[in-house]
Parts: C-alpha cells; structure tokens; sequence
C-alpha cells in the first residue's frame, strides 16, 4: 500500500530538517554568550554577564575547559571546492597570581566537539599527552596563545607569550611573539608586543584564503582596529594536511588548560565567524569588556577574606577591616589604570578636565572660538607645554554627541598629515565630553569668504587651500591603511594654520572601512548644498559622495557664494547649477569669479570651476577619484574638455522633492554649520 500524500510530505520535510540541522549556516556572531547554546564541557561556563569562562583560575592543578558552537558548519563554500573561512574573537587570560601564569588558550576547528580526552597542562585541552607525538588523534587546526614556557614540551621549544598555528600537534608550525604590527608616521613597519596574561581584552583575526593558500593571523589590543600587517602569514594546503577532516561539518570552539604552575581565568568575550568572506564585525558596545578585571579582582578579595583566622583578636579583625578597605581603593584605582591603558592605544591623549577647564579660563566667554549643532568651541592654552589648544565642547543635549565624541578620537586620533588637524587629546568628565585640537591661529575658511574678517583671500591662497584639502581626502580615500568617508566636507570645516594653508577638521561624522570593501553606513548626514544626489536617494555615503562635497567646495572658494542659498529676489539659488548657467550665457566660465579677486591665473581659475562642476556631476561614475583630482590640480595631466550640457545637474527642487522627513532632520541647516 502506498503511503498517501500527507504522509509522503511530512517524510520529506523530516530529510530537509535533519539535513538543514545537521549543517547550519556558515555565518554566526556573538557580541557576548547571553543566551547562547554552546557545547560546553570541562569547567567552561558562561556567566551572568555573558562571559564565555572556560578556567576560573581557583585552581592549582590541571583543569581544561571547552566551549564549541553547538552545531558544524561547512567550511567549503557554495561556489567552491577547497574551504576558505574568516573568524575573530575577543579573549582576556588573567593569571590568579601576577607571578606565576597557566599554559594558555587556543581557538580550534575539529571535526568533533568532544575533547574530553584530552590532557591539560602543554597540552591545553587538545590531544591526549599519549598521543602528542604519534598523531594518532583525530586531525585539528588551532590558533594557540601560549602565556608560559612549555617545559614538558621543551623539546619543541614552545617559549611564553607566543601565537602559533598547530596542525594536527600541539606543536606549532610556525609560531610568534604576542603582538602587532604597524606603519609609523614615515611608513615604516613596526612591531609593538602585547602581553597576552594580562587581564586586558585582545582581539585576534584569522584567515584563510583557499585561493592563495594563505593563513594569516592578527592580534590588536580592543578596541584598536584590525592591522593591515598580519602577525602571521602561513601558505598551507588545509585540505591536504588535515587528511581525515570532513570539511562539510566542521565544528569551531575554544580550549584552555591550567597546570600546577599557577591557575588562570580564561575568558571569550565576543566572536564572530563567516564561510567564504570576511567576519562580521563585534560590537564593542555590546561586548562585556570590563567583567574580566573586575572577576579576578572578586575572587582575589574572596580568597583573601579566607585567609583571616577565625581565631584572631577584635584588634587583628579591625585591622584586616582597614586593609580589606585600603585594597577595594587599590582594586578600584588599578581598574581604572587598565580602562586608561587601552584607551591610550587609540592615540590621542586623555586630559583631567581640571587641566582643560584652567586652559580655557572656566570656558569663560572670552576663550569661546564658535558655536555649531554638536557643542562649543574654546581657545585655551596648555599650562605644563604652552601649547595653544581648541576644546570642543560636546553639547550633553545632542542625542549624537557621543558617537560623535567616539568617531574623532578613533579616526583623527591616528592621522597625521599636514592638511588634517591634529586631535592632541579628549576627556570624558561626567555628562561633559571634549576634545582637544591644535589651534588654528586663523580660524575657519567661510570667515574669509563671505566678509567677516578684515582681509579677503588672494587667489594665490585659495588655490593652496583647495590643493591642500584636495591632499588630505586623497590621504583618507586612498593612502591611508583604511578608507576613510569624512562625509561633511564644507568651508566651515577647513582651518587655516599660520601660514593660510587649509587643513581639514571635523570627523565626527566620518566613518571607515577596508579598502575594497563597501562602507557600511546607511544613515544621510552632512550639509545641505553639499549632499550628492545618490546620498539623498539611498543613504550609502562613498567615496565619490565626498566627491561631490568637494566639487561644491571649490566652487565656494573660487566664487565665495554658498552651495546653496537665496537670490536677490528671495528664490532658490544651487550654486552648481548657477555656475553652469553663467558659463552658457557667457561663455565664459571664469565669470563666475569672486568679483573681490581682480588679479588671479586664468588657467587656474577655469580649472578650478570646471574641476568643481565636473566633481559635481550628478552621476557618481562621472566624477573623478581623488587621485585624479590632484593630478589635475597639480597640472600633470589636463582636465578634460566637456560642455556645460555634459553635466545635466538637477535642480535643488528635485533634490527636496526626494527627501524623506527621517533624512531631512539629519542634515544641517545652511546657516547652522558646526
């Protein structure tokens, strides 16, 4: 009798589902184990706060623990043969006590989760120590993080405070010192080491690129940015060393092991894995960073209340009371030195706000440089240099205040170039947030040109400043180790040094990515006038957006008329469009020309409007890259010859016809500025 089609249906959804399970998808992220459902096993746990443990650290003897993703994932991806994966993950080893360590960590892929065979010690929760040498344990490949000298492994010489790849062993193919590798302002490679038992969150990329063959593994303390230079880099044939690896379920996880030398907290504190393409990024935000710190510091006190004899006098309990007391300061003072710590990886320095408050006067009236949307802007001067500073005060009622105040310390904090101003410093006091710059003795651009200052540029000078600020967006779209979208370039924003050249300012809303990667924002924000017309109808700022924010700056320099504005008759002006309009009427498009400038380079002059309308194309293939732009600028090659028609700009009416009320309240308003 055959079976009816009800029954038929519900057999081949059984198939799918079991199959479905059996391999999920190959992409997961956890900003944090709240809620997950690791395989965990050993003295793994995850606590209250969403930390992976996998050793506590109260122990002094061997003891292993191993947390894995509960399902296998295939590493192969659809369109391929050979696996090609990219994972990272945060971790922090606290030792129990500061001279004595625990053999280490190790991230894994295995084609099971059980390791409960395993031995500890040297061999960190891997193989069995019988089957350390003859390979007869199931094949695996991990990312060891050793923190101490494996004397039962001596004879591999497996030194401290080293990562290391293993290939079926726990015996590291190739291997290297904690740490991380960086160009320094004159583009040399430098090394800076990272103790990895320090009890500080470190973050740790892995990939593996199955065309080139390539492992590469980098380590950065959180929450510095991923390096450009891996630590490791390692040709290897996965498929062909791990011979009985099946590659369709691979499970991942981590490992860690103590030994009688001394117990450590092992801790993850956020991953990320993907098949096939780069990891998504954590969310610092979301991670549990500070638990590590302050878990040992718990268990340090509770060990040390242990040790007060119940048998000793009121005098002695006084005393231990008072020391109990004078340690909490320590462990307080001590928590705060290690937040300090990683926040002085981010370059810029951290400033006590009684020191910002003396330099400014109590930001007294006289010092205030400005006003903008995001807060105020001080002149001060520092006491223990002399050093003539700019604070900005970040306004406590800007609902973007912070990830405004987050954006300029992570990215300005790390340029250095002669047209971008140097951020010295930030501090974070209560509600207040500032940040401090190096003063621009000359102020902002847009004084100069719309006839706020006694004296009006030459054009000599505004040609300067329009190369140099060409100079410092060809350092962040192309030369710098990131892409950089600065995403509100304006007059308003570029400052001028003693000297009048232009430097470019304001990265609070600038945002980064990888070369060759899209950006991932989606949020519009920047000036109006200054707005490309793509930004407007999809929200993704890009390289050539900025683009189009130059092309309208220059022809605000060259001009000294706004992007946008009003006409004698009250009706809608887009400077664009206006430039265009006299280079047909006349045909001459230098006419366009600040009547202010009487004497000025011809060449230049039309170089400049046309370069600016060319910028200002509506469609973005149109518009040059940066490194064109100083091509032309600097006159190695000639700008292309193009009719006003070839442009076809777009009214300004279109423009806001295609807003959104959402997208409109985040653009700033023509006067406002910041």
């Amino acid at each position: 009798m055959m079976p009816g089609p009800t029954l038929l249906l519900s057999i081949v959804l059984m198939i799918v589902c079991t199959v479905m399970d059996a391999v999920v998808g190959a992409e997961f992220i956890y900003n944090g184990f709240s809620g997950s459902n690791l395989h965990l096993d050993g003295e793994a746990s995850i606590t209250q706060d969403g930390v992976l443990t996998l050793t506590t650290g109260n122990s002094d003897y061997d003891i292993i623990g191993h947390g894995f993703h509960p399902k296998p994932l295939s590493l192969v991806p659809e369109y391929m043969s050979l696996p090609c994966f990219s994972t990272t993950f945060v971790f922090s080893v606290t030792p129990k006590n500061t001279r004595r360590y625990s053999y280490g960590m190790a991230f894994v892929i295995s084609s099971t989760p059980d390791l409960s065979g395993a031995s500890g010690g040297p061999f960190i929760g891997l193989v069995p120590a019988a089957d350390s040498l003859n390979g007869s344990y199931p094949s695996f490949f991990a990312i060891e993080l050793d923190t101490i000298t494996a004397h039962y492994r001596s004879i591999w010489n497996i030194e401290d405070n080293r990562v290391g790849i293993d290939l079926n062993y726990v015996n590291p193919v190739i291997s290297s010192p904690a740490g991380y590798r960086y160009n320094d302002a004159d583009g040399l490679l430098n090394f800076e080491s990272l103790s990895l038992s320090s009890g500080k969150p470190v973050q740790v990329w892995a990939d593996f690129d199955s065309t080139t063959m390539e492992l590469s593994v980098t380590l950065a303390p959180v929450p510095m940015d991923k390096p450009s230079t891996p630590l490791i880099s390692y040709n290897v044939r996965l498929e062909s060393v791990l011979v009985d690896f099946n590659f369709t379920r691979a499970y991942m996880g981590f490992s860690a092991s103590t030994a009688d030398t001394g117990g450590a907290s092992h801790q993850i504190l956020g991953w990320s894995f993907n098949v096939g393409g780069p990891a998504q990024p954590l969310n610092y935000s979301l991670l549990p960073l500070k638990r590590p710190v302050e878990q040992i510091e718990d268990t340090n006190m509770k060990r040390l209340t242990k040790w007060l004899p119940a048998t000793v006098s009121l005098l002695a309990l006084l005393a231990g009371s008072a020391a109990c007391l004078v340690l909490r300061r320590w462990c307080k003072k001590r928590a705060e030195g290690q937040e300090a710590d990683w926040e002085a990886q981010l370059g810029p320095r951290r400033f006590p706000h009684k020191v910002l408050r003396a330099a400014t006067s109590g930001f007294g009236t006289t010092q205030l440089l400005g006003k903008g949307g995001f807060g105020s802007v001080y002149a001060g001067v520092l006491a223990a240099s002399g050093l003539r500073v700019a604070v900005k005060r970040i306004s406590s009622g800007s609902t973007q205040g912070l990830a405004q105040f987050t954006a300029e310390i992570i990215i300005l904090g790390r340029l250095r170039h002669r047209n971008l101003v140097r951020l010295i410093g930030y501090c974070r006091h209560k509600d207040e947030l500032l940040l401090v710059y190096e003063q621009m003795p000359n102020g902002s651009l847009d004084t100069y040109l719309y006839g706020q200052t006694k004296h009006s540029l030459n054009w000599s000078q505004r040609f300067r400043i329009i190369k140099g600020v060409a100079s410092g967006l060809l350092y962040l779209h192309e030369d710098w180790e990131q892409v950089i979208i600065h995403r509100d370039v304006k007059a308003s924003n570029v400052l001028l040094d003693g000297e009048m050249n232009g430097r470019l300012g304001d990265f609070g809303l600038a945002r980064l990515h990888d070369h060759g990667a899209d950006a991932h924002t989606t949020h519009v924000a920047g000036t109006r006038g200054y707005l490309a017309p793509e930004l407007l109808k999809f929200g993704k700022a890009t390289k050539a957006t900025d683009v189009f924010a130059f092309g309208a700056f220059i022809l605000e320099v060259a001009c000294a008329r706004r992007p946008m504005g009003r006409n004698v008759r009250g009706e809608l002006l887009v400077l664009v469009e206006w430039v265009r309009q006299v280079w047909v009427a006349s045909g001459c498009v230098a006419d366009a020309m600040d009547p202010r400038l009487v004497d000025y380079a011809a060449e230049e002059a039309e170089l400049v409007l046309k370069l600016g309308l060319l910028c200002s194309h509506p469609l973005p293939g149109a518009r040059p890259g940066m490194r064109l732009v100083m091509q032309y600028l600097d006159g190695d090659l000639p700008l292309p010859e193009f009719s006003p028609d070839y442009l076809a700009i777009i009214t300004d009416a279109e423009q806001v016809v295609e807003m959104t009320p959402s997208v409109a309240t985040t653009i700033t308003s023509l006067s406002g500025g910041r």
